[in-house]
């Protein structure tokens, strides 16, 4: 199989990439779960709690493989990340590499734009509750753009300063139990979307759900979770 370059292929996400997020991805100290309703949550904090935000703040480590097919090609490369410490190993065909987010360099910070992108396709759902600087707009009784299933939509803007790639947009489609169906990235919140997948092949990893594979219309292109670890 030939490697492809994934920045082809994979958007690389996440405006707000700043020590502020990293501290709420160790600690969660963004919780809402003492809230004194359930029902005072916002769809935001739902679609986090449906894939076990409760449980992220026990999590030691979490290691995972990013997979990318598309056509005859295949893309990977795996990851083991302490949130508690903020240390990150990268194993790819070609290296290994080795930093810790509160101390990057300009060598690191290559690494780390990956990183970024590959947690955002595992961790979305967190991310909604992590992130700053985002606005939120939701509608009911969307149209999905693969299934053409009606689903309930949550959009989310990202501003136009700071992280790897500001300005960007998502939409996300979700079911009434608050589980991600599927998405579109909108580059530069462009109307058009620039790419749009499906979430499914949902697994629990002590406690942590995750989907483990994104596809788009055609079927042509795969984005998939293999090796999956969460620790406690």
């Amino acid at each position: 199989m030939k490697i492809i370059c994934t920045a082809v292929i994979v958007m690389v996400v996440l405006a707000g990439c700043n020590n502020n997020q990293k501290s709420k991805e160790a600690s969660a100290e963004k919780s809402f779960m003492n809230s004194d309703s359930l029902s005072n949550l916002t769809n935001v904090q739902r679609i986090a709690n449906a894939n076990g935000y409760e449980a992220w703040k026990d999590v030691s480590e979490i290691s995972f493989t990013f997979n990318v097919d598309r056509g005859g090609n295949h893309f990977e490369r795996s990851w083991t990340w302490n949130p508690k410490t903020s240390d990150i190993k990268m194993v790819s065909q070609k290296d290994t590499v080795r930093y810790n987010r509160t101390k990057m360099d300009s060598l690191s910070m290559k690494t780390d734009a990956a990183f970024i992108n590959d947690k955002y396709w595992l961790l979305a759902p967190f991310q909604l509750v992590w992130d700053d600087g985002i606005t939120v707009s939701e509608k009911e009784h969307t149209v999905a753009p693969i299934s053409k299933d009606t689903l309930s939509q949550l959009t989310i803007v990202y501003g136009n300063e700071g992280g790897y790639t500001p300005g960007d947009a998502y939409d996300f489609f979700y079911d009434e139990n608050f589980k991600i169906k599927e998405w579109n990235y909108r580059k530069g919140n462009a109307e058009t979307p620039s790419m749009s997948t499906t979430w499914e092949d949902y697994e629990n990893f002590n406690g942590i759900e995750i989907a483990k594979m994104h596809k788009d219309s055609t079927g042509n292109f795969k984005l998939y979770f293999t090796d999956i670890s969460v620790k406690k």
